[in-house]
């Protein structure tokens, strides 16, 4: 229907004798096995659709895609919709593309990202003109990014980063983020950042906790996806850090003796991605904030 919406056609009716093909696709009656497809289509299509009918220049666009596709502008049409650049033309129309920008921006998928973040997102499937503008304008009225964001400043003196990791999931930084609400019998989040790809995971403990908790954790969650890592960044004190790494290899009956070497330094990459994950938390569970741990594997997502 979409592709026949363009064009000026009349539907002409013909007896079965005179259409033999369509007769006999349409009397096939013994196929032993029933097959079907399932597939989403999403209703933010037909919105677009209904949009670019009371619109001038899509109308205009229409007129001259429908004899020759794609146009001198870069403008094609796929099953019936506007297309410029491989990304989907919006109309002019604010009430869809604000419909747009609230579903890359207040939904799980968009976690209140900030105005650069959400415009980015919304750039590699969307076009229209002034996108950039629109996004700005809505980030800075969202009511949840002005009660839950906290702003940054620049650090007081210069960081000491650590060495380039070689590889992803080598070297990684751990972090705690605590005094949570109880949420299913957990309250705290033990975070795990890869240095290299800045991967991260997000895992729900009970406190208190010890360091042999924590390597079980660590294990069922981490090391099953990753292996074992031959560094660990984390502000716990030398001891912890001993004992989780005695704990760790204990779980999987290693005879090897291993000693963890202690340097006090850290580049702040946890603690910049416990910002973030704290900042997705208040926006999606401020209501009911008990139900944070239903909301980890989204915030990893």
């Amino acid at each position: 229907m979409t592709r026949l919406m363009g064009l000026q056609f009349k539907v002409v009716y013909r007896k079965g004798k005179e259409n033999l093909a369509a007769d006999a696709l349409s009397r096939v009656g013994h196929l032993l096995s029933l097959q079907a497809i399932s597939e989403v289509q999403p209703i933010w299509i037909q919105e677009v659709l209904n949009s670019c009918v009371t619109d001038p220049k899509a109308q205009s666009i229409l007129t001259i895609l429908v004899v020759h596709s794609p146009d001198e502008e870069g403008y094609t049409l796929e099953h019936g919709l506007i297309k410029y650049k491989s990304k989907v033309w919006i109309a002019s129309n604010s009430a869809l593309q604000t419909k747009l920008i609230a579903a890359l921006h207040s939904s799980a998928i968009g976690g209140h990202s900030g105005g650069k973040a959400t415009y980015h997102r919304l750039k590699q499937l969307f076009h229209w003109k002034g996108m950039k503008r629109d996004v700005e304008h809505f980030v800075k009225q969202c009511q949840i990014c002005q009660q839950a964001k906290h702003e940054l400043i620049h650090p007081a003196r210069l960081l000491q980063p650590l060495p380039i990791p070689q590889g992803a999931w080598t070297d990684w930084s751990m972090d705690f983020v605590e005094g949570l609400p109880l949420s299913d019998g957990s309250n705290t989040i033990p975070v795990v950042v890869d240095r290299f790809t800045k991967y991260g995971h997000f895992l729900p403990l009970k406190h208190p906790f010890t360091a042999q908790s924590v390597a079980k954790v660590i294990l069922d969650n981490v090391v099953k996806l990753h292996g074992f890592p031959k560094s660990i960044v984390s502000d716990r004190d030398n001891i912890f850090t001993s004992a989780f790494w005695h704990a760790l290899f204990s779980l999987v009956d290693t005879k090897l003796l291993m000693s963890s070497a202690y340097h006090p330094q850290t580049d702040g990459q946890t603690e910049r991605v416990n910002q973030c994950l704290e900042m997705y938390l208040r926006c999606v569970v401020s209501d009911t904030p008990k139900q944070w741990k239903s909301w980890l594997p989204l915030a990893e997502l």
